[in-house]
């Protein structure tokens, strides 16, 4: 009564809806920068069980928006991370910490134990994986997105409604979408949306009209503008996920990144008579001064081939390692096969040392 007495004394709530979240069983996926504040206020509000399924490693560029970490925690998985310091926060429920990363192998079996599935990643592959498994496993799930100064939420799946294939029907091309290891995002950002996924979740737990289903909130953070969308439901669409037995199983194969002649830094330590190419757009930082480097932008690459030096190994580097793999397709599919993308990106290339 007394850790939940603001929720329980309000009319709409009362003991009846306190005990509805601490009846309710929801899986949050990803526990970075969008799942963090989801974890904090779903945990405060005495969700039963909370599943929290995440197989990265606390990282120090992650402490500007992934408030749930310390610099103690660095190192560490975030699963694990997130249910120590979420069990001081509340001891009083049970917390699942998976520290593996979620496939088309463990997905139904893992959403079929919860009431809702959240979607707290950040990258595309893991979300149609996450849209296509709730389908199949009859969950709502609770969608966001963030990017630079702007953000999305949505529901989908929820009674009947649309899914996230009716407003993506099918995923961009790899690589041709940056994330925010690459261009940057504002660090309040995935805590103003990640609230509102929250948020969403506790309205359908308890019952409240408005559920962001068929619709998508769009926010900017720099006009603190918000618009609505509308979402139109494409039943044809959700039906050929439903028919599709082995939909799943083929997943890995048809939208989930693959490793192209990649390279690590200390690979690169031991090489020679070698050409970097950067294909970062003009405007990203740190700008670098390498020997034997050219300038190159993805989206100028195949357009520009000839400014490569064919008698020397390609070498491509972007601020993360993700857009060079796509350099490194648009290189092979036009016969040059001595190239390497750069794992890491820009920051395994600073460790190398090779700056003049």
């Amino acid at each position: 009564m007394e850790r939940y007495n603001r929720h329980i004394i309000l009319s709409d709530i009362g003991q009846v809806g306190q005990d509805r979240l601490c009846n309710a069983k929801v899986l949050v996926v990803g526990a970075g920068g969008l799942g963090c504040p989801v974890l904090q206020y779903l945990a405060a509000a005495g969700i039963g069980t909370l599943g929290i399924i995440d197989f990265d490693n606390v990282d120090i560029s992650n402490l500007q928006r992934q408030i749930l970490f310390g610099t103690s925690s660095i190192g560490e998985n975030k699963a694990i991370a997130s249910k120590r310091r979420l069990e001081d926060l509340n001891p009083t429920i049970n917390i699942v910490a998976i520290s593996e990363k979620l496939t088309s192998k463990n997905a139904l079996e893992l959403f079929n134990k919860y009431d809702i599935i959240v979607d707290g990643t950040d990258n595309f592959a893991t979300r149609y994986l996450v849209n296509d498994a709730a389908i199949l496993s009859h969950k709502p799930f609770v969608y966001g997105a963030i990017y630079k100064f702007e953000g999305q939420v949505s529901v989908f799946n929820y009674k009947n409604g649309p899914s996230y294939r009716c407003l993506f029907p099918n995923p961009p091309q790899e690589g041709s979408v940056a994330n925010c290891s690459e261009v940057g995002v504002l660090g309040v950002l995935p805590g103003v949306i990640g609230t509102m996924m929250a948020n969403e979740v506790l309205k359908m737990i308890l019952g409240f009209d408005g559920v962001l289903s068929g619709k998508l909130l769009c926010y900017n953070s720099r006009t603190t503008a918000i618009t609505n969308l509308k979402i139109n439901k494409s039943q044809k669409t959700i039906e050929n996920i439903l028919n599709s037995k082995n939909l799943l199983n083929s997943y890995e194969n048809t939208i989930c990144e693959v490793s192209i002649n990649e390279i690590s830094e200390e690979e690169l330590l031991e090489m020679n008579n070698i050409q970097f190419v950067d294909v970062r757009e003009p405007y990203e930082l740190p700008k670098l001064d390498i020997s034997d480097c050219i300038e190159i932008p993805l989206g100028n690459l195949e357009k520009n081939l000839n400014a490569l030096d064919k008698n020397k190994t390609q070498i491509v580097f972007c601020q993360s390692g993700i857009r060079s793999k796509k350099a490194i397709e648009i290189l092979i599919n036009n016969s040059i096969h001595d190239c390497h993308s750069l794992k890491g990106g820009i920051s395994s290339l600073i460790k190398t040392e090779r700056l003049i």
